[in-house]
């Protein structure tokens, strides 16, 4: 058993933690330090930060996700300024060896490592996740995640996706409403521009904007709160329609990667779990035409360990140095 350093870098905190792995599993997962990444200049200078609150040298072996696609000399986080170079991560860490992963890619490695109590039911079946096949995982934060989790004997493979980023799917005549709106301010509108952090923000400006009512809410924090409890007409017209579209948008990934189950998991996808048990989710998840009778055999779950993204890094790490 050794010890790693768990890392998960979004778009608005980086996570940090110690964790032990043994046997290309994770054991233990220590206390998360969060950080704000706008009051950090860099990965390296957020490490040290973690390192001086611990009063110690941190282990020389590092599980990282990022919220980007890892492929390039240079990593450019979607959502977050600071710029990643892997070739030099080794020697600004202080690193022998260390794993870089999607930050969703990082959910699917927790998925896939651990125990069946970390998973609510949504919808669908009421039974375990499958040991054999495909399982989407999809979820809102800061933007959309989404990955692909293969089971196979008793091996498991991840496959990081940028699913998120594909077209939003209208599906009637609101939402017909609701793209055109959106094309008047972004030049293409992806599935992220609805279902994340700041498309609810979006849906809440739209929807007021088409009512005639003026936007009250311009905190995006506030705006969650009211839309959460009710407190706000608009706000929670807008939740309404984030949760359907969440449903459409996973499904659709679901079909797309051919699986057997699904995940969500992101920023948000915890808390929204009792908004999206009493939506139209399970409706648009499985209106799916002619495929609708596969949609219905399908489990649906939110994944409830309190910290996927730094489990799921260190989950990755231990996979490939068991």
């Amino acid at each position: 058993m050794r010890e790693i350093v768990a890392v998960d870098i979004g778009g608005t905190h980086a996570r940090f933690a110690i964790a032990t792995i043994e046997d290309g599993k994770v054991v233990t997962l220590g206390e998360a330090t969060t950080l704000k990444c706008a009051e950090h200049g860099s990965l390296a200078l957020a490490w040290e930060t973690f390192g001086r609150s611990l009063n110690r040298t941190l282990p020389r072996e590092a599980g990282i996700a990022v919220a980007c696609p890892v492929s390039g000399e240079i990593l450019k986080l979607t959502n977050n300024p600071w710029i990643i170079q892997p070739s030099q991560l080794a020697a600004r860490l202080h690193l022998d060896n260390f794993v870089l992963v999607n930050d969703f890619g990082a959910v699917a490695h927790a998925v896939a490592q651990v125990d069946s109590s970390h998973m609510k039911h949504l919808c669908g079946p009421d039974i375990d996740l499958p040991t054999e096949g495909a399982i989407t995982i999809v979820g809102p934060g800061t933007g959309l995640g989404a990955a692909c989790l293969l089971r196979r004997s008793d091996r498991y493979f991840v496959m990081e996706t940028e699913g998120g980023h594909l077209d939003y799917p209208p599906l009637d005549e609101l939402e017909d409403k609701i793209l055109s709106a959106l094309r008047l301010r972004f030049r293409r509108v992806s599935a992220e521009r609805i279902v994340s952090g700041p498309g609810l923000t979006n849906l809440y400006e739209v929807i007021a904007e088409m009512q005639g009512w003026p936007i009250t809410l311009r905190d995006n924090r506030t705006l969650w709160k009211n839309a959460l409890d009710g407190s706000d007409t608009v706000a929670a017209a807008a939740l309404e329609r984030f949760c359907l579209s969440l449903g459409a948008i996973s499904g659709d990934l679901a079909l797309a990667h051919g699986a057997r189950g699904v995940v969500i998991g992101g920023g948000l996808g915890l808390r929204l779990a009792d908004s999206l048990g009493q939506s139209g989710f399970a409706e648009r998840f499985v209106a799916k035409g002619r495929f609708e009778a596969m949609m219905t055999e399908m489990p649906v779950k939110i994944i409830t360990h309190p910290q996927p993204g730094l489990f799921g890094a260190a989950a990755a790490y231990a996979e490939a140095h068991p």
